[in-house]
């Protein structure tokens, strides 16, 4: 499985971006699908699941801002993000796993594969 995160860049604080993750190798369907990020000098951390059943979950600093959507079709889940602020600013990664249970879905180590990553900055 090869997933390819897209749509990082320089966005103005109060802005909007929509990140993309494709996978191609197998489908989406039956998986759970997460969003993270790692902000300079800091751990990378969980930011949004999406599961198998597109019941959604989110880090509370980014509900009501952030949102995780997917289309099994197209085998791509998207991440809105809107009213950016400055500390939004991190490389993000999706990542896709199987059978994840909903108590580890904020753990790393539960998701098998990655992408590599896409910049977001958000600076006036």
């Amino acid at each position: 499985v090869q997933l390819q995160a897209s749509g990082g860049g320089l966005v103005q604080p109060g802005g909007s971006l929509r990140l993309t993750c494709t996978a191609s190798g197998r489908t989406f369907r039956s998986t759970t699908v997460a969003w993270f990020r790692q902000a300079p000098g800091k751990e990378r951390e969980w930011i949004a699941t999406i599961r198998y059943n597109s019941y959604e979950y989110y880090l509370d600093s980014v509900k009501g801002r952030f949102t995780i959507s997917r289309d099994n079709a197209k085998n791509t889940v998207y991440l809105q993000m809107n009213s950016l602020k400055p500390e939004d600013t991190s490389v993000y990664y999706c990542a896709v796993g199987d059978r994840i249970i909903l108590s580890a879905i904020r753990e790393e180590t539960a998701y098998d594969y990655w992408g590599q990553g896409t910049l977001v900055t958000v600076s006036s």
